[in-house]
């Protein structure tokens, strides 16, 4: 088992330790089956009011853990505590009454919402799930989170999603989420499909809210530069293991993982003469597959510092520095990130944009 990232407990919302998820293979027309490994072994914690940023590649078990923690379905093995109630044995209406407390929002606005329902049933369905309030106070709660997430209650409510943008939809199943006044909000690639103008504006709308309701965010993505502007600290991911995890600036200032490296080489700039990436800041070929990954260090098939001791001995996270751990035998050095990564780490994204 791997040591769990040093994090103070004190303010600990949510606590994920040891964190195992796989799910079966069925032998079908002649193919093997067997055990896809989507989470293996990851412990992080996120504090009251804080925004942990998840990064990763496709398939790398961002999703898997954001419907782990919410129990769907639940993990294979590990603990995850939720405001110092361990909800993996949990069941039945004292589940429901937990997961009030947590809500996710997903990357797609309109296929999250139903598109027969005018926007004032979609943003108090939550309410009438849990049986809150009369039908009165239910509608005063309705307008007061369209309000609050940026919709003229009187112009929207009566709306259906396809009368919505993107933008629009999103911000109604934000309302959705804030309905309910959630302490932790997981979002699942909530602005990959959205135009960066209206990246920006959702963005600036949930450090908005956190400011004013004291909210804890799971920001998942799998760029990091977007993830760079709301989250505290960054965690990131391969293939189902954590492999870095720690303070936002540090991160960027000094990764230490070579995956890391070249996530932030794939941040675009916009300056043809930049320099090129170099091997160190590159990764070629596939990941892996998650149904037989690699023994030792799951990188090791596509990192260009890779050694025999990387394939026999399996890196723990270890602390190189005040909150900034990484599983690495062989960890990157300050004068060893390229300066084509440099320049990419200092380069604004369009979407920074205040709107």
């Amino acid at each position: 088992m791997t040591k769990p990232p040093a994090v103070k407990q004190e303010g600990t919302l949510l606590s994920v330790r040891n964190l195992v998820q796989e799910f079966a293979v069925r032998d079908r027309g002649g193919i093997r089956g067997g055990v896809v490994h989507a989470v293996s072994d990851v412990s992080f914690d996120v504090a009251v009011g804080e925004t942990l940023g998840l990064v990763g590649e496709t398939g790398s078990g961002k999703s898997t853990i954001a419907r782990s923690v919410l129990q769907a379905p639940r993990p294979k093995s590990g603990s995850i505590r939720f405001e110092d109630r361990e909800l993996t044995g949990l069941s039945g209406q004292k589940l429901v009454a937990a997961r009030r407390n947590i809500q996710m929002i997903f990357q797609d606005p309109f296929g999250s919402l139903n598109r027969k329902w005018k926007v004032a049933q979609i943003v108090e369905e939550g309410l009438l799930a849990h049986d809150l309030g009369d039908s009165t106070e239910r509608g005063h709660r309705v307008d007061e989170t369209l309000d609050l997430v940026g919709l003229d209650p009187a112009i929207y409510r009566s709306r259906r999603p396809r009368q919505l943008s993107g933008g629009q939809c999103q911000r109604v199943a934000i309302a959705r989420a804030l309905a309910l006044s959630p302490a932790l909000l997981i979002c699942d690639e909530v602005v990959a499909s959205l135009d960066v103008l209206v990246q920006a504006q959702i963005l600036n709308l949930f450090e908005q809210l956190r400011r004013e309701l004291g909210l804890a965010y799971l920001f998942i993505a799998h760029d990091l530069a977007l993830v760079k502007q709301v989250s505290d600290r960054i965690a990131v991911l391969y293939l189902g293991k954590l492999v870095e995890i720690g303070p936002t600036d540090s991160i960027f200032e000094r990764p230490l993982h070579p995956y890391t490296v070249a996530l932030l080489s794939s941040i675009p700039i916009a300056d043809p003469h930049a320099p090129a990436i170099a091997a160190g800041g590159r990764i070629d070929g596939e990941p892996p597959s998650p149904v037989e990954p690699p023994s030792g260090c799951r990188f090791r098939t596509r990192c260009p510092r890779a050694e025999s001791r990387c394939a026999e001995e399996e890196p723990p996270l270890r602390e190189l520095e005040e909150g900034h751990q990484v599983a690495c035998h062989f960890p990157v050095a300050p004068d060893e990130v390229p300066e084509a990564v440099r320049v990419a780490i200092r380069t604004p994204p369009p979407s920074t944009a205040r709107v």
